[in-house]
């Protein structure tokens, strides 16, 4: 696994990840318009070259063959 990097959640996401997991990332923070996410950052790492990034709520986001999965939410939103 490699250490990618963190950041707000509403920031912009790192530029080296494919447009569809930013895609995902938008849409997991469209749907806490109503949460108080000020402290919450997503966390980028990489594991056998491909990026898993996660939020402070547990959500995850993979990406295999070209598509990105929101593999789980920890319910605490």
């Amino acid at each position: 696994m490699q250490l990618g990097t963190r950041w707000a959640v509403g920031a912009e996401p790192p530029s080296q990840l494919p447009q569809v997991v930013v895609d995902a990332i938008r849409g997991v923070e469209a749907e806490l318009v109503d949460v108080d996410t000020s402290q919450w950052r997503w966390t980028l790492t990489w594991l056998e070259g491909n990026p898993v990034v996660e939020l402070d709520d547990g959500t995850v986001i993979r990406y295999t063959a070209g598509e990105a999965f929101v593999i789980a939410t920890s319910g605490d939103v």
